[in-house]
């Protein structure tokens, strides 16, 4: 027997709003029955688990144990700054002079999230 993972649950303070947030970041939709105000939201992804927001009642206090890492179809520098648009702030730089690391940036609630180097970032590298 094994399990499956249903989603990638995210607490938050406004889950309809995080959502709408995820759902501009990843280009996908949100759960057509969810509605402003709702406590719970899905940003239904379109292979895998959803990300599944659940409004809590506590505010984040610490850096997650668990975060997202994302690898854009465009190049890491202009994901980075389409994010920062969107209302994501920068937390730390781990991008290294050859190109390769990642950026930390956070969501409009402040959970942490990488973003990679895309493919054709990762393919005008040198060997």
């Amino acid at each position: 027997m094994i399990s499956v993972v249903q989603n990638v649950a995210i607490d938050c303070a406004d889950a309809y709003e995080l959502a709408r947030f995820w759902g501009e970041v990843t280009g996908c939709p949100l759960d057509p029955q969810d509605r402003p105000g709702d406590r719970e939201t899905r940003v239904l992804l379109p292979e895998g688990p959803s990300l599944y927001f659940n409004q809590v009642p506590e505010p984040k206090t610490v850096k997650n144990r668990v975060h997202l890492c994302l690898r854009p179809t465009t190049s890491r520098e202009r994901e980075i700054e389409r994010l920062l648009n969107l209302g994501a702030t920068f937390v730390t730089d781990r991008r290294e002079p050859d190109g390769t690391g990642w950026a930390v940036l956070a969501d409009p609630e402040g959970n942490e999230f990488c973003v990679l180097r895309s493919e054709s970032d990762r393919a005008s590298m040198p060997s």
